[in-house]
């Protein structure tokens, strides 16, 4: 096998904060998308490689690389912008993200929030009132999932959270780029697993977790639907689509998941 790639410690610094593409070299495909500094385009061919993990999306990008090794090719790295603070690294990386559906990152752009959305959508989303609680509550972003499924099933699962903090919750709010569409009452949190959940890809027992539930009464939903998320809750370059919030509008992001 050819010689890892590497930066010299000069390259290194004059790079600063940047955003990459692995290309597949067969057919010219971007497949991922990151950023990073130093050496960390090439780490996942030069560390992760030959390494086995089950995690969402990592599994696929690695048997990508190895498929490209296998017929004796090498990925393509491609630097697509430099010279960046990591903020502005985030913002860079999530809109090739959303310009290149194909890529396998473990989810969609960072700061979804923020991503691309038609000009009557941004209209309503800044426009509208800003959300107050009144309710305990997890607020799951939908934005990548809800075009190929209904609210219920694109919110209900499959998410890494602690199943007894998310119990606690009164409600479930759905958030598609940063405003509130639907609202649900979890009637239990169930481990996802296709015994669980018929009809989801695959299990995650004890990793992910999912609710049975129904739709608030009009009284409660009224509170929330399409009522815009304060600023303070749309970090920019925020990964995580899961955030709580409490009656007395104290939030914090739970632990990461994805559909």
């Amino acid at each position: 096998m050819a010689k890892p790639l590497g930066f010299s410690d000069t390259v290194a610094q004059r790079l600063k904060y940047y955003v990459y593409r692995l290309i597949d070299p067969r057919n010219g495909e971007t497949f991922y998308v990151g950023k990073g500094n130093g050496n960390r385009v090439f780490a996942h061919v030069r560390d992760k490689l030959g390494k086995d993990s089950d995690s969402d999306g990592l599994s696929n990008r690695l048997r990508r690389i190895r498929e490209i090794h296998r017929v004796g090719l090498q990925v393509i790295h491609i630097i697509h912008r430099h010279g960046m603070n990591e903020q502005t690294a985030l913002e860079v990386e999530a809109a090739l993200i959303d310009a290149y559906p194909e890529a396998i990152n473990l989810i969609g752009g960072q700061g979804t929030d923020y991503g691309p959305a038609h000009a009557n959508q941004i209209i309503e989303r800044y426009e509208a009132r800003e959300v107050s609680f009144h309710h305990n509550a997890i607020l799951i972003n939908v934005s990548k999932t809800i075009a190929d499924k209904d609210t219920y099933e694109a919110v209900r699962y499959a998410w890494k959270l602690d199943p007894k903090k998310a119990a606690r919750a009164d409600i479930i709010l759905a958030v598609d780029q940063g405003l509130i569409i639907d609202v649900f009452i979890a009637e239990k949190w169930l481990e996802a697993t296709t015994e669980n959940f018929p009809g989801i890809a695959k299990d995650w027992p004890g990793r992910r977790w999912g609710f049975v539930g129904h739709e608030a009464p009009e009284e409660i939903a009224k509170l929330y639907k399409r009522c815009r998320l304060p600023d303070s809750m749309r970090k920019r370059g925020a990964a995580n689509p899961i955030r709580y919030a409490n009656k007395s509008g104290l939030f914090q992001e739970l632990e990461s998941g994805a559909t």
